[in-house]
C-alpha cells in the first residue's frame, strides 16, 4: 500500500488487524462524527482558556511534551486511538492557542481568517474528492508525498538552525518577499492536497471493513492534518499582511 505523509498510514496499516477480534468494523459515518468530537474538543478547550494564558503558559513545555508522547503511542497502539485521541485533542489546543496567540497580537482578527479559509479548503478538497474532480492515482500520490517530505526536512533544518543560531534559510522573506508569498502558497497547496489522501485512506479502510477503533485513529490523523493546514494559513495570511 501506498505510504502518506502521515506516519500514522505506513505499508503494513492492514496486516496486523487480524489480532484484533471484534464483529464491529469501521463506517463513515461515525469516523465523521468522532473527526468532528475531536475538533469540537480543541475548540472548545481553546475557547475556556483564552483569557487565562498566565495560568497555562508555565505548564506549555510538558503538556507538549506529552502530547507529542501521545502522538507515538497512538500510532504504534493503533487500539488505544479511542482512549488517547480524545486527550491528545484535548492537550493539541495549548499548542494551537500559543501559537493563534502570537499571531493574533500582531496582526489582530488574523485568527477568525484561518479558521474560516481553514474550513473552506477542507470543504473544497472534500468535494473535489467525492466529484472525482481530484482523483488520489499512484503519480499523485507520489508527488504529494515527496513534496510534503522536503517540506518536513526543510522545517528540520530551519529548526535545526533557528535552535543552534548557526543559519536563518528563511532569510529570502526579508529581500523577496513575493517569493516567500509563493513559498507559503505552495506549502498550504501541499497541505490541503494531503486531505484527499487522508479521504482516500478512510474509504479504503472502510471498504476493507477494518476494526471499530480505527475510526478513532482516523479522527486523529486527519486532525494533525487539519491542524498542519490551519497553521500554514495562519503564516500565509501573516506574511500577506507584512
Amino acid at each position: 500500500m501506498f505510504k502518506s505523509w502521515n506516519p500514522a498510514l505506513k505499508a503494513d496499516t492492514f496486516t496486523w488487524f487480524n489480532v484484533w477480534e471484534s464483529n464491529e468494523t469501521m463506517t463513515l459515518e461515525w469516523t465523521t462524527n468522532k473527526s468532528y468530537i475531536l475538533l469540537w474538543l480543541v475548540v472548545l478547550f481553546s475557547i475556556l482558556v483564552w483569557n487565562y494564558q498566565s495560568l497555562v503558559l508555565p505548564f506549555f513545555l510538558p503538556i507538549i511534551i506529552v502530547n507529542l508522547v501521545l502522538w507515538f503511542v497512538i500510532i504504534w497502539k493503533k487500539e488505544l486511538a479511542p482512549t488517547l485521541a480524545p486527550i491528545y485533542a484535548i492537550l493539541e489546543w495549548i499548542f494551537i492557542w500559543v501559537i493563534s496567540s502570537i499571531f493574533e497580537l500582531k496582526y489582530p482578527w488574523i485568527i477568525i481568517q484561518a479558521i474560516s479559509l481553514t474550513f473552506w479548503v477542507f470543504l473544497t478538497m472534500l468535494v473535489l474528492y467525492q466529484t472525482k474532480i481530484i482523483k488520489p492515482t499512484e503519480n499523485f500520490k507520489l508527488w504529494v508525498v515527496a513534496a510534503t517530505w522536503w517540506i518536513a526536512i526543510i522545517y528540520l533544518i530551519s529548526l535545526f538552525g533557528s535552535a543552534t543560531w548557526l543559519y536563518n534559510i528563511w532569510y529570502i522573506h526579508e529581500v523577496w518577499w513575493i517569493i516567500w508569498i509563493l513559498i507559503s502558497v505552495f506549502i498550504v497547496t501541499i497541505a490541503a492536497l494531503n486531505l484527499v489522501l487522508d479521504f482516500d485512506f478512510i474509504e479504503s479502510w472502510v471498504e476493507a471493513k477494518v476494526p471499530k477503533y480505527m475510526e478513532w485513529y482516523a479522527a486523529f490523523w486527519l486532525l494533525v492534518t487539519l491542524v498542519w493546514l490551519y497553521l500554514e494559513i495562519l503564516r500565509l495570511l501573516s506574511k500577506s499582511r507584512d
